[in-house]
């Protein structure tokens, strides 16, 4: 997937980051799995979507990207 293929509220902020006018996190694995596990546990979201963010966090941890220092 490419920033092309996002949504509107992905492509605005990479925008933003790019230009720096958005701060930029170094370590944006955990900064993802953060999100996907915030998303996942907010019982007040539908199961669905708490199902894709758990799904996509999941992958993650099991696959071999990690954020380096």
């Amino acid at each position: 997937m490419n920033v092309y293929q996002c949504c509107d509220k992905i492509r605005k902020l990479y925008s933003l980051i790019g230009s720096g006018d958005q701060g930029y996190i170094p370590k944006a694995i955990g900064c993802a799995l953060k999100a996907l596990n915030d998303i996942a546990g907010d019982e007040s979201l539908p199961d669905d979507v708490r199902d894709k963010a758990a799904f996509a966090a999941a992958n993650l941890l099991i696959s071999d990207a990690e954020d380096s220092c």
